[in-house]
Order: structure tokens, then sequence, then C-alpha cells
């Protein structure tokens, strides 16, 4: 009986680790907004993490912690856990995209939008950038101009001339609204 006892113990421990990731409220997420327009009919939205780093390192990760809901005729709210520290500065986006394969990962040809603020990491404050991105990536091509950053993520606004609060430095973001 006493050898069975360590086992049972770690049963309950075992099967939490198997489970699922908590899903949590939109707004509980480190990033935040909604998703609009028409995806046409029954689309299965999902995140994914698209940009590159320096040195050459291309991120495309949809299988980060997020949770779409729908709010009425094509809107949705959704959530996203960034990376708390994705191993190199590099330049980023969240994009929404139509899982048209649903198979968890943004392929080439699914319908695909994103929004005009790029997420920009860096592991030290200091000067970034230029950069040009790989015409592979959805708007690559693209130069990023240099700029003063501070440690950690920073929002970029590209419709914005850069300046006093632009980019700015991040702890959460909300509004990261993304539309067709």
């Amino acid at each position: 009986m006493r050898s069975l006892l360590p086992a049972a113990l770690l049963l309950p421990l075992i099967l939490a680790a198997c489970g699922q990731q908590e899903v949590k409220a939109p707004a509980d997420y480190a990033l935040s907004g909604t998703i609009g327009g028409d995806w046409g009919a029954s689309p299965r939205l999902r995140l994914a993490l698209v940009g590159t780093g320096v040195p050459v390192a291309v991120t495309n990760d949809s299988g980060i912690a997020q949770n779409v809901v729908s709010t009425g005729v094509n809107m949705w709210q959704y959530g996203f856990d960034l990376p708390g520290i994705p191993g190199v500065a590099g330049v980023y986006q969240v994009v929404a995209f139509d899982d048209a394969n649903n198979d968890a990962r943004l392929t080439l040809g699914e319908t695909v939008a994103r929004n005009r603020l790029w997420l920009i990491f860096s592991p030290a404050a200091g000067t970034f950038g230029p950069l040009d991105l790989p015409e592979s990536w959805p708007g690559g091509g693209e130069l990023l101009p240099q700029m003063t950053v501070s440690r950690g993520w920073n929002v970029y606004d590209r419709s914005v001339a850069l300046g006093d609060g632009n980019p700015r430095s991040v702890g959460k973001i909300t509004n990261y609204d993304i539309s067709r």
C-alpha cells in the first residue's frame, strides 16, 4: 500500500499538467482588440505573431494562447498572449487569418488582415533599425525607419510620424484592432 501512495499523489499533478490552457476573456490577455470586416460565411478566425528578428529569424506563430469571440455580424473581440521575450530584437505584427484548412497555422493562401501598428521588441533601450522585411512576409519589403525604443515591447504606429510617444513602450496592449 505504501508504494501506491506516492503514485496516487502524483496522478492529479500529472493530469493537471496534461490539461488545456485556461481560456481567458479577451481583455485578460497581454494584447487585445477587435477584428472586423467581411470574412465570408463561418470563418475560423485565428491570430498569429508574424515578423522578423535581428539576426534573421522569421516568426509565424499561431500556437500562442488566444481567444476570439463573436460579438455580432462581422465583428469579434480577441485576446492574444505575447511571448515574454521573443529571443531576438525584431519587428512583429499580430495578424488575423481565416484558418480555412483548420490546421491552426497561418498558411499561404489563407485570408489575412493586419493593421498599421508594429510591435517592436528590443532586449535593451536604444536605437533600432532601419530594417527591411522579407518579401515573403505579408506586407514585406517595407522599410522600418531608425527609431529610439525602450527595453521590451514597443508599439510603432505607422500612420503617425516618428517622435515623442511613437514608438511607445507598452506592457499591456489594448485596441490593437484589425479589419478587412
